[in-house]
């Protein structure tokens, strides 16, 4: 049980980081891009990157251990699925 929590412990500090990176990318991309890329609108990338970042940061022991997972699951699908369609609309090299 002792190598369980390490490495639960090792992805939750990896992805406070990777949520905090898809919070400020969305933010900082252009609002029509999102809907030319057809994907949710920036607004709600925003507050759904937002949200799994703060559950990222304040919720690590206990029963809310399914909640940082389902916030490291919403960046990584953000950035997996929306980034890279973001960068080719835009043009953009981050």
């Amino acid at each position: 049980m002792e190598l369980a929590n390490w490495i639960l412990t090792i992805i939750w500090i990896a992805g406070i980081p990777v949520g905090v990176f898809a919070f400020v990318h969305a933010a900082l991309q252009r609002a029509d891009a999102f809907t030319a890329v057809d994907k949710l609108n920036k607004m709600a990338w925003v507050l759904i990157t937002a949200g799994a970042a703060l559950l990222l940061i304040v919720s690590y022991r206990g029963p809310f251990t399914i909640i940082w997972i389902a916030g490291l699951v919403a960046s990584l699908v953000y950035i997996v699925d929306v980034r890279p369609k973001l960068r080719e609309v835009q043009g953009r090299s981050w």
